[in-house]
C-alpha cells in the first residue's frame, strides 16, 4: 500500500535513538543490576494538590469537550503569568493549549515551515527536533554549538548558515542535552540575525524553572523589539512534575496563534477541562517542586564533575539548569555510541551523544534524575569503568 512521504522523511528518527535505554530497561526487567541515568523525568512524584486539583474538577464535571484555543481560566493565568515574568503584556490571545511542549512544537513547526524551507536547530539537540522538522516538509540545518562556547548558540554561526531558504531558527534554553543556558547578549544577536533576514524564532523554554543558583533565564519572548516574531513552547512537566498530564501552550504573537487555531482544531481541539484547570491551578501558584529539584540536580552535577575530573581522564560539561550532564569519553577511545553500551555492562544505562546530533558523537548524556545514593553508586561505577578503558587506551 502507499504511504505519503512524511514516513519517508521519518525513517530513522524515532525509537532508533533510544536502544540503548530500550535494552537497560529489558535488563532491568529481567532482575539485572542497572542505574538507569537515560531520560528525563522529575525525581518526584506529581504534587498531591495538583493530582487532587484535576480529580475534583473531574468530579465537578469539567469531563466535557473543550475549545480549540484552551480554557479561559488557563488562558488567562498564562497571561498574567507571562505578563509578570517577561516584562510586557500577554493576553489570552496570544497562547494556545496543547498537550504538551512536544505537541506546541509540533503544531508551530507546522505554521512557520514547509516543504523547500529549513530551520536552523542547534546541533546538539533534543532527539526529537529532527523530526518535528521534518514532518513539516522542511529541511533542518544543524548550527554548531561548541564546547568552547559554552554549547551556547552564536550568532555568527546562524548567519553563516541562513540562506534564501531559511525560515526559522530553533532555540533551546536552558539546552536539552547540555545544560547551557543563552546569555541575554546571545539573545540580542540572535535577534539581530533573525531581524536582519526576517526568521521566526521558536523558543523551546521548558526547563525554565529548573535553572541552578546563580543563573538567570533569558527569554526571546521578553524582548519587545522581537514580539512579531518569537514564539516560546512550554509545559508543567518538568516545573510542576507532571509529565503524564501532558499540559502545555504555545506563547506569541496574537495574530500568529490565530492563524494557527484551525492547525490546532484540527489536531485535538483543545486539552481536557480537568486538566486545564489543574494547569491554570500549577501556573497561578507557581512550582514548589521545581526548586528543590534545581538544587538537588546542581548537587549531582557538582559531584559528577569532581569524580570524574579529579579521578578519571574524562571530562563533564557542567550545566547551568535542566536534568543533564554531558561527558566527553574520547580518552576512553570508545565514541558515545560504544562506550555507552560498553557502560551498560558495568551496569549504568546512559544515553549515547550521537542521539541528539553529530556534534556529541564522544559524549554521553547523564540523568541527574535518579536519587542520590543510586547516584553516587552510579557514578563510582563510571569512575572504574573508566580507567579501566583508559588504562587499556594508554
Amino acid at each position: 500500500m502507499r504511504m505519503t512521504d512524511v514516513t519517508g522523511h521519518l525513517a530513522g528518527l524515532g525509537g532508533d535513538k533510544w536502544q540503548v535505554h530500550l535494552k537497560a530497561r529489558e535488563l532491568i526487567d529481567a532482575g539485572a543490576d542497572i542505574l538507569e541515568m537515560t531520560i528525563g523525568e522529575p525525581d518526584v512524584p506529581t504534587p498531591d494538590a495538583l493530582v487532587e486539583a484535576a480529580v475534583a474538577s473531574m468530579r465537578a464535571g469539567r469531563t466535557g469537550y473543550s475549545n480549540g484555543r484552551g480554557e479561559a481560566g488557563l488562558l488567562d493565568a498564562l497571561a498574567a503569568r507571562y505578563t509578570k515574568s517577561r516584562g510586557r503584556p500577554f493576553g489570552p490571545e496570544n497562547f494556545l493549549c496543547f498537550p504538551g511542549t512536544q505537541t506546541a512544537l509540533f503544531a508551530v513547526m507546522a505554521g512557520v515551515a514547509q516543504a523547500g524551507d529549513d530551520v536552523l536547530v542547534g546541533d546538539p539537540m533534543y532527539a526529537t527536533y529532527e523530526g518535528v522538522v521534518r514532518a513539516t516538509g522542511a529541511d533542518m540545518v544543524p548550527v554548531p554549538l561548541r564546547a568552547e562556547h559554552g554549547f551556547r548558540m552564536q550568532a555568527e554561526d546562524i548567519a553563516a548558515r541562513v540562506t534564501p531558504r531559511s525560515r526559522a531558527i530553533l532555540l533551546t534554553t536552558p539546552h536539552n542535552p547540555t545544560g547551557a543556558m543563552l546569555t541575554p547578549e546571545d539573545v540580542a544577536a540572535i535577534g539581530r540575525v533573525a531581524e536582519a533576514h526576517d526568521l521566526w524564532i521558536i523558543s523551546d523554554e521548558v526547563y525554565e524553572e529548573l535553572v541552578f543558583e546563580g543563573g538567570v533565564f533569558t527569554s526571546p519572548l521578553a524582548d519587545p523589539e522581537l514580539a512579531d516574531r518569537v514564539i516560546a513552547v512550554s509545559s508543567i512537566s518538568k516545573s510542576h512534575a507532571a509529565p503524564g498530564f501532558r499540559s502545555g501552550w504555545c506563547a506569541g504573537p496574537a495574530a500568529f496563534c490565530a492563524a494557527l487555531l484551525p492547525y490546532s482544531e484540527t489536531m485535538l481541539f483543545g486539552n481536557q477541562p480537568f486538566i486545564a484547570d489543574m494547569t491554570e491551578q500549577a501556573v497561578r501558584d507557581g512550582s514548589d517542586v521545581a526548586p528543590g529539584m534545581a538544587a538537588r540536580f546542581a548537587a549531582r552535577a557538582a559531584l559528577l564533575a569532581e569524580r570524574l575530573d579529579s579521578e578519571t581522564d574524562l571530562t563533564v560539561h557542567r550545566p547551568e539548569a535542566g536534568m543533564f550532564a554531558m561527558i566527553n569519553v574520547a580518552a576512553t577511545g570508545l565514541d558515545g555510541e560504544a562506550y555507552a553500551w560498553d557502560l551498560l555492562q558495568a551496569g549504568v544505562a546512559v544515553m549515547p551523544g550521537s542521539a541528539f546530533g553529530a556534534a556529541l558523537k564522544d559524549w554521553v548524556r547523564v540523568a541527574l534524575t535518579v536519587d542520590d545514593a543510586a547516584f553516587a553508586t552510579a557514578v563510582s561505577r563510571i569512575v572504574t569503568h573508566a580507567n579501566a578503558k583508559t588504562r587499556v587506551v594508554a
